[in-house]
């Protein structure tokens, strides 16, 4: 199966929409959300008032800790990053710290 993706749209910490995307590699180990579905995000986001917070995606045959892909990604794109793993079966949730390293944060 291959990676799944998603934005977060939502007001500070509270997410309030999914806005799920494809991923145009078909890949099991990367994703890329297409070009034009990004701009409908952040154009649905701000439709609503709100702003994409995070991104959404899956290991399925990892676990749910960024990959050094993910790290890149997570500096051009910051905000919350929620992993889901499909050999764990659990999500996890990171953020940048002050070294530009993920950390690991709790959600609810």
């Amino acid at each position: 199966s291959y990676e799944m993706c998603a934005m977060l749209i939502g007001n500070g910490e509270q997410v309030n929409h999914i806005y799920f995307t494809d991923n145009i590699e078909k890949s099991p180990v990367h994703f890329t959300i297409p070009n034009e579905q990004l701009i409908n995000g952040y154009k649905k986001a701000a439709q609503m008032n709100m702003d994409v917070i995070g991104i959404f995606h899956s290991h399925p045959n990892n676990k749910a800790w960024p990959s050094v892909t993910d790290e890149k990604f997570m500096k051009t794109n910051p905000g919350v990053w929620i992993i889901y793993s499909g050999t764990e079966k659990n999500m996890k949730a990171f953020v940048l710290d002050e070294n530009q390293t993920p950390k690991e944060i709790m959600f609810a």
